[in-house]
């Protein structure tokens, strides 16, 4: 399974997008909280996803929301590896699951629970640990750009330039990550939309997806009902900004962005669909 994971991830730049579903099993996640934190919710909600197009599952123990508190290792394996568990016994033996957090004891109680990929949000900057890990078991790992912790994130961020300068820090992650024993096609990076950016910032990174393309590396794109676009469209509600969210998609793909983590999967998998097939009539 770890082998087939890390040869999904290492190929999906130049085959058909893969969609990321969001499963929060957390009571103060920004759009659903609470919503999937019984075990049977958040199994009703895997499948739902299966069933509109989902190629890999992301399942998240902590909020990462701006202004959220830290959870324990403890706490999150407990919300996160029953789920895992009751996944791969009565639903989808064969289906990628990503445990997204930023913990190492975290994410290998999710591997041995049946995890194929690490989703870190501070891209192996809050537990260097991780990294070790993802090198000894030769999963995937997804490296986050983000400023600040959670909690004060949004506090007052700044940039100068914010395209080079997310750029100059993921590589610092990536070569941090390869300085562990991570091969190369085993590593994704994220811009983190969202994450200690201002709305212009997340314009901005927007606009130079290319940018980040050109690294070589698979991209994954987090724009899911997120506030900044929520200023644009004039609108409070997270739910409502699934079509902005499917517009961020398909500017993704024809960018040649690779992966989208989403809360809907079925219309993001239409915008991706969409998007690639133009782009490959290119």
């Amino acid at each position: 399974m770890f082998s087939r994971a890390s040869s999904q991830l290492s190929c999906c730049t130049h085959t058909k997008p893969l969609i990321m579903g969001i499963l929060n099993v957390t009571p103060d996640s920004f759009s659903d909280g609470g919503k999937f934190s019984g075990l049977n919710a958040a199994l009703q909600q895997v499948e739902l996803m299966l069933s509109e197009g989902m190629d890999i599952i992301d399942i998240g123990g902590e909020s990462t929301r701006p202004g959220s508190d830290p959870v324990t290792a403890k706490e999150q394996i407990q919300r996160v590896v029953p789920v895992i568990e009751a996944i791969r016994q009565q639903l989808a033996s064969d289906i990628l699951i990503s445990i997204d957090t930023t913990l190492s004891e975290v994410a290998k109680a999710a591997l041995d629970a049946g995890a194929d990929i690490i989703n870190d949000v501070s891209g192996g900057r809050e537990d260097a640990a991780i990294l070790t890990l993802a090198a000894q078991t030769g999963v995937p790992i997804i490296l986050m750009h983000s400023q600040g912790m959670p909690k004060t994130m949004q506090d007052n961020p700044h940039y100068e330039n914010v395209v080079q300068e997310v750029l100059d820090v993921l590589n610092e992650s990536i070569e941090a990550a390869l300085k562990a024993g991570i091969k190369k096609e085993a590593i994704a990076i994220d811009p983190g939309i969202g994450f200690g950016k201002r709305k212009q910032d997340n314009l901005d990174l927007l606009a130079h997806l290319d940018a980040l393309v050109a690294t070589g590396f698979p991209v994954l794109l987090g724009t899911s009902r997120k506030r900044f676009m929520g200023t644009i469209c004039d609108v409070t509600e997270p739910s409502e900004l699934v079509t902005a969210t499917a517009v961020t998609t398909a500017l993704g793909v024809m960018a040649g962005v690779q992966m989208f983590r989403v809360h809907d999967v079925k219309e993001n998998r239409q915008a991706a669909d969409v998007a690639w097939a133009i782009k490959q009539s290119r």
